[in-house]
């Protein structure tokens, strides 16, 4: 029987993130990473913005040059099957038997698809989801992407030559994410309008402050994952239409039926081999349908075991480190719910740059364990941070950017730069909560030390975000 002193299962950016941190801390110990997947997600290229937030690119490694690269790490492809927690002995579908003092479970999570086991429904996951995605679109004329999340978003931005029809529950777009207003600056490269403003053009500026009062549902919306920054960059995504690309929104709806009726017709008049019925009772016939409705966690390895304790979500509970309800057994990313006291400006939300996070304290916390030694809680926990590209733009995401946890009680202010930039701040008491940066606006350090300081503001008013002040070289 073979033995590790630590094993992961899953090679996302949690479970990779996990074997590295592994092998730097305890480079005298043996590291077993465990994937179903020939080839595994490695994070590069790492730019750090500031405290807490970084930009990073996933690069797809082969199993084996993963492990070349560290000199204490084996990868084996295999899929788990079981693990006799009792015994500390995991068992793979290829018949091994597995030793292991500590394991990490980074199984990562699912499509939530709106119809299972439906051949016209493709959800976007991982690369090999995204390759089916990219064979069909190349014949396709239309097709209907539902979900309002980052996946969506991308998508409906980056793919070309086709029709799309985006049905979303929210009254805006990307409500995931950004609030109306935000959704507004978006418009222009929504519809691919040609119009593309620089900043000669551009004048500056709405400065805008508004309160919010009454109950905020932000918190409940559904939380998606991603696969990872500029997933689609490597990807041909462009239907068959040469010079047309077409955008319409569909507020406020769900799917309420899929038919496969040769003799419906739609507006458009033809034939489709698939139609989507709305709940606002419009039909539209496609190609094929797009679900980004979200990611339920792969909890299966471990959810035969009656000690282990699932949060609402379907994730495994964690407490602040990492540490699952059965004794050894730890979880990172998609597959665990954060289930600790959470620090004032942090939330849990199913992106890559939690799973890399989750991944590295994971790989801390395993090894104080083994070595009966105490690990603190990390600082990325403090804040939540997060950036990425949406239409194009530079998207920075701080604290309670969108109010969350503030019961409706904020207000907010706006600098609007029209293809600019779009600069959103969350106020309490005079005190910053959150930020919402999009474009090259170079504010993320000074936002995120205004977050955590908790230095009162109220002196400042809207010259906060008065364009003809350094506002950022003053708080330096």
């Amino acid at each position: 029987m073979e033995s590790y002193s630590f094993v992961i299962v899953g090679g996302g950016i949690a479970g990779v993130s996990c074997a590295e941190g592994l092998a730097f801390l305890r480079p005298d110990k043996q590291v077993l990473l465990l994937t179903a997947s020939p080839v595994i997600k490695a994070v590069t290229n790492i730019v750090h913005l500031t405290k807490t937030l970084c930009e990073f690119d996933v690069k797809e490694l082969r199993a084996e040059i993963f492990a070349d690269l560290h000199q204490t790490v084996s990868v084996i492809q295999d899929t788990v099957t079981s693990i006799n927690t009792e015994e500390h002995i995991v068992s793979t579908s290829g018949g091994k038997c597995i030793a292991y003092e500590k394991i990490c479970i980074c199984t990562g999570g699912s499509p939530k698809l709106i119809a299972e086991e439906n051949p016209f429904v493709l959800g976007i996951r991982d690369t090999e989801s995204v390759k089916a995605f990219e064979t069909r679109i190349k014949d396709a004329r239309r097709i209907i992407v539902v979900g309002n999340g980052g996946i969506a978003t991308e998508l409906v931005h980056e793919i070309e030559g086709v029709e799309i029809i985006w049905a979303i529950k929210d009254k805006h777009i990307s409500a995931t994410y950004i609030d109306p207003g935000a959704a507004e600056f978006f418009q222009t490269r929504l519809l691919k309008t040609k119009e593309r403003m620089t900043s000669q053009t551009s004048s500056a500026v709405k400065r805008l402050k508004y309160t919010v009062s009454g109950s905020s549902d932000l918190k409940d919306r559904p939380r998606g994952a991603a696969l990872g920054p500029d997933w689609h960059a490597t990807f041909s995504i462009h239907g068959i239409h040469a010079n047309m690309t077409k955008v319409t929104v569909e507020y406020e709806t769900e799917v309420k039926e899929i038919s496969y009726k040769a003799e419906l017709k739609d507006s458009s008049n033809e034939s489709w081999p698939v139609y989507v019925h709305l709940t606002n009772g419009k039909v539209y016939g496609c190609d094929f349908i797009v679900s980004a409705t979200g990611v339920i966690p792969n909890n299966s390895v471990l959810t035969t075991n009656d000690k282990l304790i699932l949060a609402d979500d379907g994730g495994i509970k964690v407490n602040w480190k990492m540490e699952t309800s059965i004794p050894d057994i730890f979880a990172a990313g998609d597959v665990c719910t954060a289930s600790w006291e959470q620090a004032a400006h942090w939330f849990q939300m199913r992106l890559w740059t939690q799973a890399r996070q989750m991944g590295m304290y994971a790989a801390k916390s395993m090894v104080a364990s083994l070595s009966g030694e105490t690990v603190l809680q990390d600082f990325c926990f403090e804040l939540f941070s997060h950036v990425t590209r949406f239409f194009g733009y530079k998207v920075v995401l701080l604290g309670l950017y969108n109010g969350q946890t503030l019961d409706g009680q904020y207000e907010v202010l706006l600098r609007v730069t029209k293809g600019v930039e779009y600069i959103k701040l969350v106020m309490k008491d005079g005190k910053m909560q959150g930020a919402v940066l999009i474009g090259e606006t170079d504010l993320e350090e000074m936002c995120e030390n205004l977050i955590l300081n908790q230095l009162d503001l109220s002196a400042y008013g809207e010259d906060l975000l008065n364009p003809d002040i350094d506002i950022e070289d003053y708080f330096d």
